[in-house]
């Protein structure tokens, strides 16, 4: 199995020095996320807390996640750039190809797209876009972002998107994963027959396992069972070797964690603390799963 450092909730100027030690001790991936921006009131609860409430605040750091990525990309040699997970129809498809063939083309083709829908109908207002069809839209766009990120003269003509002959550049040298992310049933399947993976949402490895199962299922039925295929899990009730373990029993290839927790820690230690539980999960955990 390998890991994935989860920076998201940190002060901002911690992502690099954790996405840098987590490169030394040999991680994967470092994974950030987007957080758009904080209503003070919502049409709709959280769907990924046991009471519906936002464990976060107003003034909880989301930095940009291309942005953010980018500067880890420069800091780093080895650890992927995986943002986990973009709202991607709240946005412009073309846009959101610009900024992935930039940073793919910076970081040397170590970054991964991960994509949301986002559960708040407020973003799609202040972004212009609709909330309705948000799921086929997004379909429609990873077909756009493939296209855009090939590096040729393109033009697309779908149900939500028209886009004349155009390229960009800079575009990486080999194509970005795509994962998706969520837990309802069309969005699992959409994972199973049109992404590179699947990345479940803060639940426990139970409901991981049966996620993973149910993706399983379908990838069989729209035969895409023999591609390679990523399962990120980011279970909340698995801390240890025995724990990790079982979750690649289950099928995960990756898991997203932020050690510090594991060891009494917040997200609102101090870095050095944070960094040791890094090393200290490295040695426990990760080296051993590594054998």
């Amino acid at each position: 199995m390998k890991f994935s450092l989860t920076a998201t909730f940190c002060p901002a100027e911690e992502y690099i020095p954790l996405a840098v030690t987590a490169d030394e001790c040999g991680w994967h991936s470092v994974n950030v996320g987007d957080g758009l921006f904080y209503f003070d009131e919502t049409s709709v609860e959280y769907p990924y807390s046991d009471d519906g409430a936002r464990y976060w605040s107003g003034d909880t750091p989301f930095p940009d996640p291309f942005v953010m990525c980018s500067a880890i990309a420069m800091a780093t040699n080895d650890i992927r750039l995986f943002v986990n997970v973009l709202k991607l129809p709240v946005r412009n498809p073309m846009l959101v190809a610009k900024q992935i063939g930039t940073v793919a083309n910076l970081s040397n083709d170590r970054f991964t797209l991960g994509v949301g829908l986002s559960p708040w109908p407020e973003d799609y207002t202040i972004c212009e876009e609709p909330w309705k069809m948000r799921g086929p839209r997004c379909a429609e766009m990873i077909k756009i972002l493939r296209k855009a990120l090939a590096g040729e003269m393109f033009e697309h003509h779908g149900k939500y998107y028209d886009i004349p002959r155009l390229q960009i550049s800079p575009v990486p040298t080999k194509p970005v994963p795509i994962l998706i992310g969520g837990t309802a049933t069309p969005v699992l399947k959409r994972a199973a027959r049109i992404a590179d993976g699947f990345s479940s949402p803060n639940t426990t490895a139970d409901e991981i396992g049966k996620m993973v199962e149910e993706i399983n299922g379908y990838r069989k039925e729209f035969g895409t069972d023999d591609k390679p295929f990523e399962m990120i899990s980011v279970a909340i009730d698995t801390f240890d070797l025995d724990g990790h373990r079982r979750l690649e029993e289950m099928g995960v290839t990756e898991a997203c964690v932020s050690p510090w927790f594991f060891y009494g820690g917040s997200f609102t230690s101090p870095l050095e603390a944070k960094k040791d539980s890094i090393k200290r999960f490295n040695d426990e955990v990760a080296a051993k799963m590594a054998d």
